[in-house]
């Protein structure tokens, strides 16, 4: 989306959130019919001359979420998230006067080729709006032909500064802060640990590359030296020569922008003699896992004591932790949970302020729900002052969404956390990151 053109003509809405906490069953995934897909669909896009969707009154979601791959731990927090914001929305009477029936699911699997066959399976369901992925890269691998289709799409966890200004035609949004106001705090927490000497390693894919600029601008800005930033090929099996670069520059500190793949990094890092006993070494969202210690080092997961790092915040809406945790007793994770159900929320109100369950009207009442109206915080609340003709400041349960008109937010909190000494996930503090700083 061109941030200059891309809703020149659309004035957004978006919307509000948790209405009323009940602990219920989770609703039924349906899954899409495979028989749909076909050996060309992972590279060939619809095009931006789509026909208009039909509106039957019925708003649909679909998901393209990590089920298998990489990001599999993120997947349970995200899909059971999004299934909560549909029993809360049902709860408070539905959208558009209907229940909201059961998500149809689709795996992303840390695949291109497969994240694009699922989104192509669940478009052919005839959902209204899949949220996802939650992998950038994997979300660039079919936001084209999900927008093209007119169908709109929202991802809880793309922080990748490549969608800002991406040409979406006005149909992909992120509740998840660009990672041009992550990297500002990550570096912020490097420089207050006392470190000027930092080298970055990072994926070479759109999330790494962005994150690993706004970090390293900020380190510079802030008068520490960045010797070493280098991206490095995250399906590669062998990270030495990276890690070997790293100890050739002598930091006194370390930051890996990586997921999965960043266990086999800190082992190496460790083995080099620059664990978090030696450096400061810090990581960010794809890294945040209780699991990491265990990962890295399964006999000792004290060796990563002392690790820091930041990631949008999970934690901080005690109440919505509480009632997900009922809905999903099983959750471990929590990360991106509340960014997925403020998506499926704004998605939501949008509708109803719209009157129609058509993507291409309700879409242009995305941005405006989530700013310069009476402030709402609840999917019942917001639901209710838009029926009674009032426009609405929706606040999620991931804090102010606040959209620029690129369809993001505006500002956000960002957590910094640590491993403490017994190799345990702990929350540091948070911070609020704004554009408008």
């Amino acid at each position: 989306m061109k941030a200059s053109t891309r809703r020149s003509t659309i004035f957004l809405t978006a919307a509000a959130l948790l209405a009323a906490f009940a602990g219920a069953t989770a609703p039924a995934t349906a899954t899409a019919d495979p028989s749909t897909a076909t050996p060309d669909s992972a590279t060939a896009a619809p095009t931006r001359d789509a026909p208009a969707r039909d509106a039957d009154g019925e708003l649909k979601f679909g998901y393209v979420l990590p089920e298998t791959g990489q990001l599999a731990f993120l997947g349970p927090p995200q899909i059971e998230s999004v299934k909560f914001a549909i029993q809360t929305i049902n709860n408070a009477g539905g959208v558009l006067g209907r229940p909201v029936p059961p998500v149809v699911s689709g795996d992303e699997a840390g695949q291109e080729a497969v994240a694009a066959q699922s989104a192509d399976r669940v478009l052919a369901s005839g959902v209204d709006a899949i949220i996802g992925a939650a992998a950038s890269g994997m979300s660039l691998a079919f936001i084209d032909r999900v927008t093209g289709a007119g169908v709109v799409q929202c991802s809880g966890s793309n922080t990748a500064p490549t969608f800002t200004d991406y040409d979406d035609g006005g149909f992909y949004f992120r509740t998840a802060p660009s990672d041009a106001l992550q990297g500002p705090v990550l570096a912020k927490t490097v420089l207050e640990d006392g470190h000027d000497r930092v080298a970055l390693l990072a994926r070479a894919d759109d999330y790494g590359r962005g994150l690993l600029e706004s970090t390293r601008k900020a380190l510079e800005a802030g008068g520490a030296t960045v010797p070493v930033a280098e991206t490095y090929d995250p399906k590669a099996t062998n990270f030495d020569q990276a890690v070997q670069r790293v100890r050739n520059a002598g930091p006194d500190a370390v930051v890996v922008i990586s997921f999965e793949e960043g266990a086999q990094i800190l082992q190496g890092l460790i083995e080099a003699g620059l664990g978090p006993d030696r450096v400061g070494v810090y990581g960010a969202d794809g890294l945040r896992s209780e699991e990491l210690p265990s990962l890295v080092a399964p006999r000792d997961p004290a060796r990563l004591a002392g690790m820091k790092g930041t990631a949008p915040a999970s934690a901080a809406n005690e109440e919505y932790v509480k009632q997900l945790k009922q809905f999903a007793p099983q959750l471990k994770e929590l990360q991106f949970a509340p960014q997925v159900f403020d998506c499926v929320t704004t998605i939501a109100l949008a509708a109803e302020k719209a009157g129609t369950d058509d993507p291409g009207v309700f879409a242009k009442e995305i941005i405006g729900i989530t700013r310069d109206g009476e402030k709402c915080n609840t999917f019942a609340v917001c639901k209710a002052l838009i029926q009674s003709g009032r426009d609405i400041d929706y606040d999620g349960v991931s804090g102010p969404l606040d959209f620029t008109d690129a369809g993001e937010p505006g500002q956000a909190t960002i957590e910094v956390y640590t491993y403490d000494d017994k190799g345990q996930l702990r929350t540091v503090r948070t911070e609020v990151s704004s554009s408008r700083q």
